[in-house]
Parts: structure tokens; C-alpha cells; sequence
């Protein structure tokens, strides 16, 4: 894909639509072949099955350091779970006839940080807590994992440092874990991020920084405070390959969790996937495991903010991360804080532009709008960024070029399967809830 000049983004039809905070939806106009997308990215099947083994590993710990992972052995997983109130209710709001049937992958409601993050940010630290422990020779790999809960490891584990940027949620899977296994932990956190979450981390002995500009900055700083310290490890949410894995793990798990409920992933049954995006990595991460585990029949879409789409402008100029939203105008000022991202990460941009099959916006009332309606139909409650996927299906149904370029026939789109990933929401406190769900009412 070429790149556009300035002068070819302000003549562009679409730029213009973004600066004006409207809903967009687009897609790449040429599919590229699975095989050669996947090899693109630069990672392999064997990585994922890596980054599986090592969670396995850590299983045990994990058990027996936060009991409500108990139920699962120490394997932090989330629910599908049917909405199909959610989908009438829309189909007679917007109405069209949505197909399919529609799921909600509850990573909202993932045990220990109860958001996305709980699966790449906890699996970055303890990858980095067991390469220490090995180079130290505390461990090995056929040793009981549950010796991570020690205070010889807490000790040990004094001596480093890590530290990530963050509008909230990452922080605060990385704080809560790194905590618990005796890191030091800085959190550089954004103008964005929400009281109760800085709160929280604080209360775990978590040091937060607080920044009154955006995402960009609290990355940026919390990358210059590691390093000068040899000791301080940063995860960085723009460009870790790590963070990526964690997520992409989500893709064989989801597979066995569809396989379960006897719904078949094939030519005649399509799978639209709906990813809220902010950064990018969560859901880079999780369509390179969906690709890994579906191929050519799952079909990844990113949702974003109409005052922070990101991803989607990266993808589009060709300029990845060398554009932002405030570039175009854009104020990258939006209620779902999690996505409150100005510019995207290059590594996830290029990697995956030929995996994801398309990019849409949504407007701040209408993430409102859909978390109320979802409370109100299903009782289950998302913060406001993890409610972007929900306008997806819409456009499946109602985009016929994009039908086309995929040569969609009605009967398969009869016959799809419609995962909105919910990203955020667990550990909203209440009263925060309540504000968020009649928020719609004002």
C-alpha cells in the first residue's frame, strides 16, 4: 500500500469524514493470500504454542496466588456467552435483519484485572519473571511453578524493576501481577486513565505516575525512566512481541471453546470477529491466533473511537506509526479510555494489515447507547470502550462491496457465527457503572 502525502490527506474523502468525528467504515481493497499474510508478520505457529506451554507452567502459581482462578486450574480464560436479545433488540433498532448468531467473548469479566490485558500484560511479566528465575538458577522448567509464591522469589524478584505506559487497563494487569510476585512496578499513566484504577494499583504498593497529556507521552516516559536503570524492564505496548503472544494464545482456546458448543468454523460458516483497538496489540495479538487457528474462514474486524481511530488512519495512509490522529485534527479525546490511543503501533499495523479484513469508527453516545441496551437485554455490564464491537455485525450486514470482496452468499452469511470481544469491565466499581449505563439517558 502507498503512502499518502499531506496534500493527498487533505483532498481524501475519507480523511475528511475522520476529521469531522463521523463513523467510518473501511476495509483494504485487495485480500492478501492467508499464507503469505501470515509470514509477514514474523512470528510463527510455534511461538503461540510457546507462550501456551509457559501459562501452563504457570498455572499452578497462578492457582494458588488469586483463588478465582481456581476453578480453572490456573488458566486465566473467559466465557462465550449467547446475546441474542442484544441482537433483536439491535436488528429492530437499526432496522435490518442481522444474521447469524451473535457471542460476547467475556474478557470484560477475565479473573485478576478483568480486561483484556489480563492475557497479554500478566503473561509479559511472568515471561520475564521466569527468565530471571532461570538465569539465577531458582528454577527450571520441570520444577513445581507454585515455588513463584516464596518469599525467597519476593526477594529476589526486589531487586528489578518494571515499568509500562498506560490509559488504564494495561497498567493495571502489569501492576497487579508484578506486584504480587515482588517487582518494584512503576505505572505511567495518561490523562485518560480512571481514578479508581490508579487507586487501585497505589493501594498494591504500585508507583503511578500521572501525566496530564495523553498515551503517546505516559509511553514515552515510562520508556526514558527504564532506561536509566539496567535493573528496570519496560514493557512496551507499542512494540513487544511478547505482549503479542500472550494475546494470541486466545485463538486454540477459542477454537475448543466453539468446538464445545458445536458450532462449526468452515466455508458455509463463516466467523466475524469484532476487536476494539486501541494500540493495537490486544487485538493484533488475538486475530494472529484466530488466523492461526480458523485460516481463511474467521474474518477479524478493529473497532475504534471516532476521536481516536488510530489504527485504522495508520493503516489506511500507509503511514503506520509515523501519523496520529491530532495530525488530521483530531482531539483523541473519547469516554472509552481504553482506546484513547493517538498513534497506532508499527509493529501491529504492518504486521497484520493483510489479516484484518477491515476498520470502523464509532461514536462516543452510541458506545453508550449499546452498553445500556446490553445491561438492559442481557445483564451484563462493559465499560464503554469494551462495547465497540457491537456495532460491527451492522456493517457486515449492510456493506455490499465488502460482501463482495470476500464473495459472502446469503446462505453463509445466514449460517455466520458474530464474536463481539468485550475487552474491559470486571472491575469498573459500581457507582462508576451506574454513571456510565445512564449515561445514555442524559
Amino acid at each position: 500500500m502507498t503512502a499518502l502525502n499531506l496534500d493527498q490527506l487533505q483532498q481524501d474523502s475519507l480523511i475528511q469524514t475522520l476529521q469531522q468525528y463521523q463513523p467510518v467504515f473501511w476495509f483494504p481493497p485487495e485480500n492478501v493470500p492467508l499464507k503469505q499474510a501470515l509470514q509477514h508478520v514474523g512470528l510463527t505457529r510455534a511461538d503461540i504454542e510457546d507462550a501456551e506451554a509457559r501459562l501452563q507452567r504457570f498455572a499452578s502459581f497462578i492457582a494458588q496466588v488469586f483463588p478465582e482462578t481456581q476453578k480453572q486450574q490456573g488458566i486465566i480464560e473467559s466465557d462465550l456467552v449467547r446475546i441474542t436479545q442484544m441482537q433483536q433488540c439491535l436488528s429492530e433498532q437499526w432496522k435490518i435483519p442481522l444474521q447469524g448468531q451473535w457471542w460476547l467473548k467475556k474478557d470484560s469479566h477475565l479473573p485478576i484485572s478483568g480486561s483484556i490485558k489480563a492475557r497479554g500484560g500478566i503473561y509479559e511479566v511472568l515471561a520475564h519473571a521466569e527468565t530471571l528465575a532461570l538465569a539465577a538458577g531458582l528454577i527450571s522448567l520441570k520444577d513445581d511453578y507454585r515455588k513463584f509464591d516464596s518469599d525467597e522469589f519476593r526477594a529476589f524478584f526486589h531487586n528489578y524493576q518494571i515499568a509500562v505506559g498506560s490509559t488504564g487497563n494495561l497498567g493495571l494487569s502489569i501492576g497487579i501481577m508484578s506486584a504480587k510476585l515482588g517487582f518494584r512496578v512503576s505505572v505511567h499513566m495518561s490523562a485518560d486513565a480512571r481514578q479508581w484504577k490508579k487507586d487501585k494499583l497505589r493501594a498494591l504498593g504500585v508507583h503511578v505516575v500521572e501525566y496530564a497529556s495523553d498515551y503517546g507521552v505516559a509511553v514515552d516516559q515510562g520508556r526514558k525512566a527504564a532506561e536509566s536503570d539496567p535493573n528496570c524492564f519496560f514493557i512496551d505496548d507499542e512494540n513487544s512481541t511478547t505482549l503479542f503472544l500472550g494475546y494470541a494464545v486466545a485463538g486454540r482456546r477459542l477454537k475448543q471453546q466453539l468446538a464445545e458448543k458445536n458450532i462449526r468454523v468452515d466455508v458455509e460458516h463463516p466467523l466475524f470477529v469484532y476487536l476494539p483497538c486501541g494500540v493495537g496489540g490486544g487485538p493484533g495479538g488475538v486475530s494472529f491466533g484466530l488466523k492461526h487457528a480458523f485460516g481463511e474462514h474467521v474474518h477479524c474486524i478493529f473497532a475504534e473511537p471516532t476521536h481516536s481511530p488510530c489504527m485504522l488512519l495508520g493503516v489506511y495512509t500507509g503511514l503506520h506509526d509515523q501519523i496520529s490522529v491530532n495530525d488530521i485534527g483530531l482531539d483523541n479525546i473519547t469516554a472509552a479510555d481504553g482506546l484513547a490511543v493517538g498513534r497506532p503501533s508499527g509493529f501491529v499495523g504492518r504486521a497484520m494489515q493483510g489479516l484484518i479484513d477491515a476498520y470502523y469508527s464509532v461514536a462516543d453516545p452510541t458506545l453508550f447507547q449499546l452498553i445500556f441496551k446490553l445491561n438492559q437485554m442481557e445483564q451484563i455490564q462493559l465499560e464503554p470502550s469494551a462495547a465497540a464491537g457491537l456495532r460491527g455485525p451492522y456493517y457486515v450486514a449492510t456493506q455490499p462491496q465488502y460482501q463482495q470482496l470476500h464473495h459472502f452468499t446469503p446462505s453463509q452469511l445466514d449460517h455466520a457465527t458474530h464474536i463481539i470481544w468485550a475487552t474491559g469491565g470486571g472491575m469498573v466499581p459500581q457507582p462508576e457503572m451506574q454513571q456510565y449505563l445512564f449515561k445514555e439517558c442524559e
